[in-house]
């Protein structure tokens, strides 16, 4: 990555945090790092170019739309561990799958949407049978206390820096409403990457054949009810030199569950704070995201969160290995296509 300018800087990680929704974004973004607007979307191309952001885009709550989804540990015999992920990889609801640096080797996400004719749990069932998994575990999210990817581009914030969570739990909770033709459009045109043009959603209103006014009033809905988050730039977090990647797992007793995930979800370093499920061979119940220039960035993080709550049972589950990352595509036909193809298998 070429080295960034402190307006650099300032731009990458205002377009991490939101990209506002009014008729010419890149002029307000500009506006507040000092770059004008012609200067703010050269830059944009320039990261792009160079790996740095993936694409700008809405990022929506994927229960809020209908969809079911969840983190899942799998352990599988090292030797077998690709062929594994290609069979995990396959299915086009799987987002991130990453080997780990624990007996529970591979762990990834997975959804599927509301019109799914296999489920959530038969999907999972189906992965353990076909990569010929020794063990699997589901850990969806019993509870959400924060979610939202901040990376600290400037080198500014100490790892004990604390922030109000952007996203949490209760603004999952505010949209019981299906989801209509009009909006399922809508949404299949938002979560493309945005062109970088002086009135970027003039263009994508175009697309759906509605004045930029009424795309603006259907994302601010989208945004009361919980269905969309923010439109923001998804980082590539190694090539943005964020190398290293842990996964803080503790173990909190029950009781203190709910005090002491919102006390890890107040880090600003923590990207993702959920309780998760425990077993009798997992026992470790809120899970943190923490990203690092180095192991050693990580570490300090979590040794922070240990400090400051008190919870020193816990491992951090280092990447070692990116099988798959991508963004999910909601509502298109991929998924329901591999569950025809395998439909015989399960069902």
């Amino acid at each position: 990555m070429r080295p960034l300018t402190n307006p650099q800087k300032r731009l990458v990680a205002l377009i991490q945090e939101e990209l506002p929704l009014i008729e010419r974004p890149f002029s307000a973004l500009g506006a507040k790092c000092g770059l004008a607007e012609s200067e703010v979307m050269e830059n944009i191309q320039l990261f792009k170019e160079d790996g740095v952001i993936r694409q700008i885009s809405a990022i929506f709550d994927t229960r809020c739309l209908g969809y079911r989804s969840s983190l899942v540990a799998m352990r599988v015999d090292p030797q077998k561990e690709n062929e594994a992920a290609e069979v995990i990889n396959s299915h086009p609801g799987v987002t991130h799958n990453y080997r780990r640096n624990h007996a529970f080797n591979l762990w990834f996400t997975v959804a599927v949407p509301p019109t799914s004719r296999i489920g959530l749990e038969k999907t999972v069932d189906l992965f353990h049978s076909l990569a010929k998994a020794e063990s699997t575990r589901l850990m969806p999210t019993l509870k959400l206390f924060k979610i939202g990817v901040n990376l600290d581009i400037t080198g500014e914030n100490s790892p004990d820096k604390k922030e109000a969570p952007r996203y949490t739990e209760e603004m999952r909770h505010r949209s019981k409403n299906e989801i209509t033709e009009k909006e399922i459009q809508f949404i299949r045109v938002m979560q493309e990457d945005m062109p970088v043009v002086s009135m970027p959603y003039h263009a994508m209103a175009e697309q759906l054949g509605m004045g930029q006014d009424e795309l603006f009033e259907m994302a601010a809905r989208f945004v009361r009810e919980g269905k969309l988050r923010r439109m923001a730039a998804v980082l590539n977090h190694r090539k943005a030199g964020f190398v290293a990647n842990a996964m803080g797992v503790w173990e909190v007793p029950p009781e203190r569950i709910a005090e002491v995930g919102v006390q890890m979800g107040s880090f600003s370093a923590v990207s993702h704070c959920y309780q998760r499920p425990v077993y009798p061979d997992w026992p470790y119940s809120i899970f943190t995201m923490v990203h690092g220039r180095d192991k050693e960035a990580c570490d300090k993080i979590l040794e922070s969160i240990a400090a400051a709550t008190g919870m020193n049972r816990y491992e951090a589950l280092f990447s070692t290995k990116e099988y798959k990352k991508t963004r999910l595509k909601y509502f298109t036909p991929e998924i329901e296509n591999w569950e025809e193809e395998r439909a015989s298998i399960c069902c």
